[in-house]
């Protein structure tokens, strides 16, 4: 009897996740052309990916990544991957608003994945003090490990590093945390709820909003860079001054 209470209420009130709406045939078709001229070179012409000799992905596989996937990837202008290496950087897409959506319905036919998250789960607007905080709460836990405690991101092993978050949109947040692009770990609706990541977004925003009540932050990157502030212009300074009184004193003058 728990078990089936316990059930029928969390199908009654958990939040659905994100959905998006059936596309047409014609913009799968369109997305596929687009896909054939631009996308399968790396991963194949029918996006099943492309194996070196060595066995190593020359293109991985886009099977049930999703739209969600391709709306990140291309829209924050990481594919289609301007040279090999350790990571894609973000840099100003290659594509159209309208082509990364037909790109992402083309993904989308070929099997299930994460989908294009809809604007309720992404406006943060009217997100609460307590919604604000347990956001943050997120963020610090999950996180802050790699992207800083303000999202200004951080070296990772291996040439990679976790990317800045500020100036990326919710929507684009929203993507990667549901998808987990490159080296991120992928945070299922099962992991955190919609809900809950509508408020790390809010979080992040809020933080990359507020004034510099300390001064110069330094950029933001901890105690390393604040140190080296700290040397270079605290202590610096300090040097400059003793040497320049060294110089100049009395017992140094000569008739």
């Amino acid at each position: 009897m728990g078990l089936v209470v316990a059930g029928g209420l969390y199908a009654a009130f958990a939040p659905r996740p994100a959905t998006a709406e059936e596309a047409s045939s014609q913009q799968i078709e369109a997305g596929r052309q687009l896909f054939l001229i631009g996308c399968a070179s790396c991963h194949g012409k029918n996006a099943e990916g492309i194996l070196t000799k060595r066995d190593n992905n020359y293109g991985p596989t886009l099977v049930g990544v999703g739209a969600a996937a391709v709306d990140f990837q291309v829209g924050t202008g990481r594919m289609p991957l301007a040279q090999a290496g350790p990571q894609a950087p973000r840099k100003d897409p290659e594509y159209t608003a309208t082509e990364t959506s037909q790109l992402a319905a083309y993904i989308a036919s070929l099997a299930p994945g994460p989908a294009i998250p809809d604007s309720e789960y992404t406006d943060y607007s009217k997100t609460t003090v307590e919604q604000l905080r347990e956001g943050g709460e997120f963020f610090r836990t999950n996180c802050t490990a790699c992207h800083n405690s303000v999202g200004a991101g951080g070296a990772l092993p291996g040439g990679r590093y976790a990317p800045s978050l500020v100036g990326v949109s919710a929507k684009h947040i929203y993507e990667a945390m549901v998808t987990g692009p490159q080296q991120m770990p992928v945070f299922a609706d099962t992991t955190i709820t919609p809900e809950d990541k509508k408020n790390v977004i809010a979080y992040i925003k809020k933080v990359q909003s507020q004034p510099e009540y300390g001064g110069m932050a330094g950029g933001g990157l901890g105690p390393v860079s604040e140190g080296l502030f700290t040397w270079l212009i605290g202590i610096g300074a300090m040097v400059g001054f003793a040497v320049w009184i060294g110089a100049h004193g009395a017992r140094v003058k000569k008739r």
